[in-house]
């Protein structure tokens, strides 16, 4: 549903996210959807990035089609293994 990338020691004190929705992702309202459940899902776990992390989620097609529940669960999956977050 995501992809992950992860930019670690970078310059910046504070972590920063980029979110990218194509349009293969679907329409404007679809792709807009998408981000906002993205950002809301980033925000809830902010206070455990690690320090100068970059990362970018690349949203796939099948984001749009899932509930909030399932991109959670994805993004626990993935961020875990990205190893952005403190212990």
């Amino acid at each position: 549903m995501m992809t992950l990338g992860v930019l670690k020691n970078a310059a910046d004190s504070c972590a920063r996210v980029g979110i990218v929705t194509s349009r293969k992702v679907g329409s404007a309202v679809v792709r807009n959807r998408v981000r906002r459940r993205l950002r809301e899902i980033v925000r809830h776990d902010r206070a455990k990035f690690l320090d100068g992390l970059w990362l970018v989620i690349v949203a796939k097609v099948s984001a749009s089609r899932v509930s909030f529940e399932v991109l959670r669960e994805e993004w626990t999956q993935l961020a875990k293994r990205g190893g952005i977050f403190r212990e």
